[in-house]
């Protein structure tokens, strides 16, 4: 630690530590919109997730006032699987409050930069201390108060702080840039789907005829699934070996990762008999069902997954957005799929409206265009993260200075 750095503890740079409460009747009494409840799930490392974000009204908020988020807070998950996960509030879901599950750290700004706060709490030796910590307790994970109060941070000066905390930051932006832009080009693919494929816009001039689906251009076909689609299902190896030494192929039981186009390998096998392959679709065939991601190598499938790739056709774009309209976001997110899980028969007997070849490659050769540009910002996104997370231990504990950096950056 640099001479001029001091360590401190966060009830001495903080105006605000505190976490809040689930209004009486759980989730019964959420709404469809109004105040923002923040729960854990909302909560990841480096960035906030809308998925399942809650909702409360007037009057429950009012009961929740000490709990009230301000511009520039930090979110702690302070209970269960999640905990020790930290991101910043962003002010477009402001208002907002928090239930019991995460913790507001507000720093106090004339000593603590909150964004070099945010970065400290994510460094990996800090991250570990949190977790050792959360799992003191006797019965389940879980970080109190006095834990948060007595935590020791390591400060440069104001200053210091500011200018580190800008270099991540900057990273960080980046990364969502890309994040944000790859979710509108995925809007615009299944904007596009939809106008082709369920309102028949471009179609609208061409003869109907009637199909146990209702009218389908003239040509296009009602099909069940295992008619133009290769299916996969997955299982588990013999052994049940995995590993984290990435020895083998990666090893995915389902889709763990819902939102993101890509699954995350953290997880690998020197054994397997069933396999995905680049650009296969993966598919949650347990609850909640439906639930996608692409492979962008080859996997090993386990039981709770299945794989599938166009019969005939190169590109998966039509399946991919078939699968994306057929299970709604709403349903997987709330579980309102009818399915607890589905085996292979009954995957294969969902039906579908299939165009004809050349409607259906016209689609693929367009989204393909979209798909490249998306896989362009992810690969550019894996190197963000990585050079990211390679800074954060070495300028939160001072191993470089910005001086140093900033010579070799240009250099």
């Amino acid at each position: 630690m640099p001479n001029n750095w001091k360590t401190y503890k966060l009830s001495e740079l903080t105006t605000k530590i505190g976490s809040g409460a689930t209004p009486r009747g759980g989730q019964e009494a959420y709404k469809s919109s109004g105040i923002s409840l923040i729960r854990s799930q909302n909560v990841l490392d480096f960035t906030f997730s809308t998925n399942g974000l809650a909702f409360i009204d007037d009057v429950q908020a009012t009961k929740l006032n000490n709990v009230t988020l301000e511009e520039n807070d930090i979110l702690l998950n302070i209970t269960g699987d999640s905990v020790a996960r930290v991101c910043k509030v962003p002010n477009e879901f402001l208002p907002a409050r928090v239930n019991q599950h995460v913790a507001i750290l507000r720093a106090d700004s004339k000593i603590l930069n909150p964004d070099y706060l945010l970065y400290s709490l994510l460094e990996k030796s800090n991250k570990d201390k949190l977790l050792t910590l959360a799992s003191a307790g006797a019965t389940r994970n879980a970080i109190t108060k006095s834990m948060i109060e007595n935590f020791e941070v390591v400060l440069p000066d104001l200053k210091e702080q500011k200018s580190i905390a800008e270099i991540l930051s900057s990273i960080d932006e980046k990364i969502e840039n890309n994040l944000a832009i790859n979710k509108t080009l995925e809007e615009m693919a299944m904007a596009l789907y939809k106008h082709w494929f369920v309102d028949f816009g471009p179609f609208q001039e061409g003869e109907f005829v009637d199909s146990e689906l209702g009218k389908i251009p003239e040509g296009w076909e009602v099909k069940r699934l295992v008619e133009f689609v290769n299916l996969a299902m997955g299982q588990s190896p013999k052994s049940e070996f995995y590993n984290l030494n990435k020895d083998g192929l990666p090893f995915h039981q389902g889709v763990t990762n819902y939102g993101e186009r890509f699954p995350e390998d953290k997880t690998y096998s020197t054994e397997g008999n069933r396999f995905a392959e680049d650009g296969d679709i993966l598919f949650s065939v347990r609850a909640p069902v439906g639930r996608l991601n692409i492979a962008k190598n080859k996997i090993i499938l386990g039981r709770g997954l299945s794989s599938m790739t166009l019969k005939n056709y190169k590109n998966n774009g039509f399946l991919f957005y078939s699968l994306k309209n057929f299970f709604t976001e709403d349903d997987i997110i709330g579980d309102g799929t009818v399915y607890g899980s589905v085996n292979k028969t009954e995957l294969e007997n969902l039906k579908f409206i299939v165009p004809c070849k050349e409607i259906l490659e016209d689609f693929n050769d367009l989204v393909k265009d979209i798909d490249s540009k998306y896989l362009n910002n992810y690969k550019e996104n894996q190197t963000l993260t990585q050079l990211r997370d390679t800074l954060l231990p070495k300028l939160i504990s001072g191993e470089v200075r910005l001086k140093e950096f900033r010579e070799s950056i240009t250099n």
